[in-house]
């Protein structure tokens, strides 16, 4: 494994354990020799886990659309900052770039970021490690849903097992890459 792509807010919403998490995840990312792909925003839970894999000596790429360039206040102190056209030509990238992908707290780009690559894995697309850093129960209603439509019948049993759940960064790392 090289790269692990963590998807997460350009805010870094209202509880302090959320910047906590991303930066503690960005800093073990590094400390074991992998590289981070995010979404290249400098702001948020983003720069957050950028910053700390930077500070570690991490490789650190960024895959960010034109259009977000100034919104996000792309990140000027990365490896690498890809500019693409399009948030589909950016899911599609950070796909290509990581071998396992992470889902920190975050809004709608976050989910759906995530949720693509998901059911991409869901698809047979790419079979990549998927995970879910459960930062202070934030995912347990997302969760409960995933849980929901299994039961309902719209997601294949065992389809859930293919997302990893944790609320440790490192114990995630571990069952990722191993320990």
């Amino acid at each position: 494994m090289k790269r692990i792509c963590v998807f997460c807010g350009s805010n870094p919403g209202k509880d302090s354990r959320f910047s906590s998490a991303a930066d503690d995840l960005g800093r073990r990312i590094a400390q074991r020799g992998l590289g981070l792909v995010f979404g290249g925003g400098r702001v948020g839970l983003m720069g957050a886990v950028a910053d700390a894999a930077l500070a570690a000596g991490g490789e650190v790429v960024g895959v960010i659309p034109d259009a977000l360039m100034r919104k996000e206040l792309a990140h000027d102190g990365l490896t690498d900052l890809r500019v693409v056209g399009s948030m589909h030509e950016r899911k599609a990238m950070m796909e290509k770039l990581s071998d396992a992908f992470i889902c920190l707290p975050g809004g709608f780009g976050t989910l759906d970021e995530f949720c693509e690559i998901l059911t991409w894995s869901q698809l047979g697309i790419h079979s990549k490690p998927c995970a879910i850093l459960n930062v202070g129960g934030y995912f347990d209603p997302f969760l409960k849903f995933v849980d929901g439509a299994v039961q309902a019948g719209f997601i294949r049993a065992g389809d859930d097992l293919k997302l990893i759940r944790e609320s440790d960064p490192g114990r995630l790392l571990d069952l990722i890459v191993g320990g």
